[in-house]
Order: structure tokens, then sequence, then C-alpha cells
């Protein structure tokens, strides 16, 4: 993702009750009905068709709070730049994985960190609060890997996240990779590489640990396919880990430090 990252905390403290924070529920209650009275063009929000496996990251969608994403949750000011993630799920030679990308090791921040695709919403993506998201997800994943958006399914949006040291306000949105397109870098300057992580990996204790920050920071964090995976995006997919009972016991106690330009 182009414009943020990397708040280390996950849902370690609920916070408390903010109207910024939109229920997936109710999120896509309202992208749906939005798309079908045909504002902001035709995109739709459906589990119909999903392979069984994505079942419950699916029913997880659908009922997760926000504090049980993240400790942060957007300003009840409603400030914040709003901005969109695509986290899509694949099914590759060792069955069901999910898309990263590696940021560009010559950008001034984040450099050479995984992350997913992603960005800023544009005006011309619409109504944040409704169909917004959801377009700018997928636009952002084509314009960074290449994804033909046409073979993407959207079953689900998570909680709008809110990423303290860059300002952004981002909504995970669901997908589901059911015709698969050639992806890879489409900008050197921006993106490393564009790779796919399976789900096993992601799930295997070996593979887990936890990112310490010098600023005292901390948060889940993964070692896969020669990446470190940690902050916003180890976040995301550690809840969905979770929530979906897919999560594994792993030593929390293992740390992997970051220094000060992460």
């Amino acid at each position: 993702m182009k414009t943020h990252e990397q708040s280390t905390d996950t849902a370690a403290a609920p916070a408390p009750g903010n109207p910024a924070a939109v229920s997936p529920a109710a999120a896509v209650a309202a992208a749906t009905a939005a798309a079908g009275a045909g504002e902001d063009g035709a995109i739709t929000v459906t589990t119909e068709g999903l392979p069984a496996w994505l079942d419950p990251v699916a029913r997880a969608a659908q009922t997760i709070e926000p504090d049980q994403l993240s400790r942060f949750l957007p300003p009840e000011s409603g400030a914040g730049r709003q901005s969109a993630v695509l986290v899509l799920f694949g099914e590759g030679e060792r069955g069901p994985e999910l898309l990263l990308m590696e940021r560009s090791g010559s950008l001034r921040s984040h450099a050479g960190q995984p992350s997913f695709p992603g960005g800023s919403l544009d005006p011309e993506d619409g109504d944040q609060a409704t169909t917004g998201p959801l377009r700018a997800a997928l636009r952002e994943a084509q314009e960074e890997t290449g994804l033909d958006p046409r073979g993407v399914q959207l079953f689900g949006v998570l909680p709008r996240l809110y990423i303290p040291v860059s300002g952004f306000v981002v909504t995970p949105v669901l997908g589901w990779w059911r015709s698969p397109s050639p992806v890879g870098v489409v900008d050197p300057g921006e993106t490393a590489r564009v790779f796919t992580v399976p789900v096993a990996d992601l799930t295997d204790p070996a593979n887990r640990a936890t990112a310490v920050h010098p600023s005292g920071h901390r948060g889940p964090a993964f070692l896969v396919e020669s990446a470190l995976v940690w902050g916003f995006t180890a976040g995301v997919i550690d809840r969905i880990l979770h929530f979906a009972g897919w999560e594994r016991p792993w030593d929390r106690a293992k740390q992997v430090p970051l220094d000060w330009r992460a």
C-alpha cells in the first residue's frame, strides 16, 4: 500500500464506543444497497459461490466489531484520510493463499515493507461510506499489481481502522480471487515485488513472532516468503486467522526487533 503502515498494536485493549467506527455488517449493507440502486455504478459484495474454506472468514466479517480488530479506531471527529486495502484470498498449488506486495527499498518511508495492495480513495471512487472503499481497493490493486479486478469477487468488509502515525483511516475489503490473472510489479519505484503467501505458512507457529519497535509498540509478525510482515498488515492477518478459527498456538515470547526507520 502506497500510503501508510504502520502501527504494531492489535486488539490488545478495546476502545470506547466510537461513532466513526462503522460495523462491517452496516458497511456491507450500505454498499450492497448503493450498488443495487445504481449508485456509483455496479459493484457488489456477495458470499454466493465462495469455496467452503472461506466460509469462516465470511462469517467472521459479518460479526466482528471494530475494537476486536484494533485499539486504534477512526477519530470521532471524522478526521483522517480515507483509504482501503484489498485482502485477497486465492487458491494456489499449496491451497489457500493471500496476495501481498513489498514496497520498494528506495522509498523514504517503510522501504521494503510488505503490505496489502491499496491506497487512498479518489473522488471518482464514490461515497466513502458505501462503495468508495470497494472501488478504491480494486483500483489500487490493479494499479499496483496489474490484477484484473473482473476476476475478484468481493465478499466482505471489515471495520475501518486508524493508523495514527500517518493519519489514514483504512477499510480492509475482503476478496476471493475467483478467476486469477497474472500479477507483478507495475511501478518499480514503488513496488519491489508482488507475491502470494500460503495460509498454511501464516498459521505455522514456526513462522510467527512478536515485532517490537524501539518506541515500545508490539504486535504480531510473520516470517514468510523471505519477508517480515508486521504492523497494520500483520495485525489484520492475525485477527482474520483468529476469528476464522485458523490460528494455531504460537510462541508470543519470540521477538523480532525493529529499528527506528521502520
